[in-house]
This record gives C-alpha cells, sequence and structure tokens, in this order.
C-alpha cells in the first residue's frame, strides 16, 4: 500500500505543483493519476521513489515513511516506467532488463536467465536479446521497459504515462498485455496519464487531480463516470460519460438471432441466396467470423467465384456473450450490416444482434438501476 499524507511540492520560484496531497494506493490494484498539464500527476508520481522530494507532507509504502530511506536503497525496490522506455542504447535487450539484477550483485548468468524469463512473460520474442534498443520498434521496447521494471520482482510499479508514445493499434495492445500482468503478478501500480480513456479501463481507482496538484476525486472509474465530485471532474471525463460507463454493464445474456453464414472458399452465388440485406457474414473453418460480404456489390459476371479475403468488409467489433452492454452496442453500430456479431469465449459465432435490441437492454439496465438507487434512498433514510 502507498499513503500520501498531506504531500506538498513547492518550487524555489514559489510554484505549487502538489498542493496537500492526500490519498492511498491499494496494495495489488491499480490506482491511476490523471488530470490536465500542470496538474502534478508527474511530480506525484516522482515523489514516491524521491526522484523528487516532498516539501511538506509524509509517504508511505506498506507504513514504511520512505524519507526514512536512503533514496538508492528505496528504488531499487521499486519498478519504474517511463514514456520510450528509457532504455540504454549501448546495451543488448537483455542486459537492459537485467540492469536492477545486477545492481543487487546477482552473477550475470542467473540476471539474464531471469531476463529471458521476463521476455516471455511480456510477450518479446527470445531471439531479440541480443538486439539493441533502436532495432526495435516503439511498442516492443515499451515492452522491454516493463520487463526491466519487473526484473528485481519489485512489490511496487511505477509508470508515467508508459504507452503514449506508440501508435492507437500498439497501445491498446500493450494496455491488454498490462491488464494481463497484473491480473498474474498482483503489483501495487501507480500508473499516470492524461487519457481519461486509458485511466478508466486500466485502473481500479483514478484519483483526479486539479491543476495546481489538488485532489478534485478519486473513485473507482464506474463511480467515477456515474458520480464526477463536481463540474470540473464531470467536464474532464467527458460528457459521453453516459456510453463509457456502459463498459461496466454487464450485457447479460443477450437475444441474439440465428444469423446465416458462408464459409470462406464457399461459391458466391450461394452468398448471395444466404444474404440478407444485401449481407451476408463469412466465417472461417472454426466458425470464428472473419467479416462482412455485401453480395449486391459483386458484380453478376463474378458470381461464379468464390468467397475470398479480399471481397470481405473487415468492418465491425465483437462482442463477447459475457462481456458490457457498451462492447454489444460498439458491435452493433460499428457493423456495416447494421447487425453487430456476438462471439463465444472461443471467438466462434454465435449470433447478431441489433442496436436496437441493445438500447432496449440499455433501457432495462437504466431502469433497474433507478429502482436500486431509489430503494437505497430509502432505506438510507
Amino acid at each position: 500500500m502507498i499513503r500520501f499524507e498531506s504531500v506538498s511540492k513547492v518550487y524555489p520560484d514559489g510554484t505549487k505543483a502538489v498542493d496537500e496531497l492526500s490519498l492511498v494506493a491499494p496494495s495489488r490494484q491499480i490506482t491511476v493519476l490523471v488530470g490536465p498539464s500542470g496538474c502534478g500527476k508527474t511530480t506525484s508520481l516522482r515523489m514516491i521513489n524521491r526522484m523528487i522530494e516532498p516539501t511538506g507532507g509524509r509517504i508511505f509504502i506498506d507504513d514504511r515513511d520512505t524519507s526514512t530511506e536512503s533514496p538508492t536503497s528505496l528504488r531499487r525496490g521499486i519498478g519504474y516506467v517511463i514514456q520510450h522506455a528509457g532504455l540504454f542504447p549501448h546495451r543488448t535487450i537483455v542486459d537492459n532488463v537485467a540492469t536492477v539484477p545486477y545492481l543487487l550483485g546477482q552473477d550475470k548468468k542467473q540476471a539474464r536467465k531471469r531476463a529471458l524469463e521476463l521476455f516471455e512473460l511480456v510477450g518479446l520474442p527470445a531471439n531479440f536479446a541480443k538486439r539493441y534498443p533502436a532495432q526495435l520498434s516503439g511498442g516492443q521496447q515499451q515492452r522491454v521497459g516493463v520487463a526491466r521494471a519487473l526484473a528485481a520482482d519489485p512489490p511496487v510499479m511505477l509508470m508515467d504515462e508508459p504507452f503514449s508514445a506508440v501508435d492507437p493499434v500498439v497501445r491498446a495492445q500493450l494496455q491488454q498485455e498490462f491488464l494481463r500482468l497484473q491480473g498474474d503478478l498482483g503489483k501495487t501500480i501507480v500508473f499516470v496519464t492524461h487519457d481519461i480513456d486509458e485511466a478508466i479501463k486500466l485502473g481500479d481507482q483514478v484519483a483526479v487531480l486539479r491543476v495546481g496538484g489538488r485532489l478534485a476525486q478519486i473513485a473507482t472509474p464506474a463511480e467515477l463516470l456515474s458520480s464526477p465530485a463536481d463540474p470540473f471532474v464531470a467536464g474532464f471525463v467527458g460528457r459521453d460519460r453516459g456510453y463509457r460507463a456502459l463498459g461496466f454493464a454487464s450485457a447479460g445474456r443477450l437475444p441474439v438471432s440465428d444469423e446465416p453464414t458462408v464459409r470462406l472458399g464457399s461459391d458466391l452465388s450461394q452468398a448471395k441466396d444466404r444474404a440478407r440485406d444485401g449481407w451476408v457474414l463469412v466465417v472461417d473453418d472454426n466458425n470464428a467470423p472473419v467479416g462482412w460480404l455485401a453480395v449486391d456489390r459483386v458484380p453478376d459476371d463474378a458470381l461464379t467465384g468464390q468467397v475470398t479475403p479480399e471481397l470481405v468488409n473487415l468492418g465491425g467489433t465483437l462482442a463477447k456473450e459475457d462481456g458490457t452492454l457498451r462492447e454489444a452496442l460498439d458491435s452493433a453500430l460499428s457493423s456495416p450490416s447494421g447487425r453487430g456479431v456476438v462471439v463465444d469465449g472461443d471467438g466462434r459465432l454465435l449470433g447478431t444482434i441489433t442496436a436496437a435490441e441493445v438500447l432496449e437492454r440499455i433501457e432495462q439496465h437504466a431502469a433497474a438501476s433507478r429502482t436500486a438507487g431509489a430503494q437505497g434512498g430509502r432505506a438510507a433514510s
């Protein structure tokens, strides 16, 4: 557990970066610090490992006052990941990952063995070991940065916008990998981001800071979206927070409809016969959706051919049977056919659902929430 008690940081010119910050980052959870530029997110993070010294208040890690330890000793027990990974350009990837074990006195053979184990954990091929950072993509470098932070198996990890410098697709992949790792390892993590969507996706709790380093609200993502503390928090979270909140509402058992399908390699004439409203869903041999085929756009003289990947529209996301209302609605809205595709845990087709059907389920969920809220209010009174 990390605990801030009235922590402040004031610079010699009088600039107040953090102002009387008090909060608790629970053990084995992800606490995300988010807010506008100049709100003291990174300053707060760096005061935990004393890369910046507080000018007031105290910070505790598991009831140990960090000011009573030497900065070097403190930092060796804390993993630290920053933008652009911060790798040593003259060292191989395996030696970058083994940096802290080397500092802790492990011999090279043992440290490199641990580093190679971490390669697999963060999704890096073992043959990257002898490469140098410049030979890796940005996303790969970030994975190395995470591996290096994990090398000494620290109970605490600090992450300062670690995924902000990569493209959106890689960023989404890294976020999912990060959540998987946390599920396996259960670290106490403080994570800084300027992106509210990232904060909501990753955080067990989210701390919204105002400019000047004052805490505006700390809450679970669902609570933050449904009950912002004041207009500042509401404005920062965004006017579409109702849609984001659907990401925390279980869709339950969706009323899916059977959907006619064709397999890759089947005759286009068969696809035309099975189409609904000009669209037919294409699946692979495992009955996993591949995409939609617009049969009306296939010239008649080409109908003697076969269904090929080049003819398939890849638009549309997939909703999982145990997913959220947001996933279900997004699936329906993003589908070129207007029918959202629902799959089971193995990615096999279960059926399709329309946006109108999802909206009906959303209204049912909202009505149930209103009833529960009213009952809770009566009980409290």
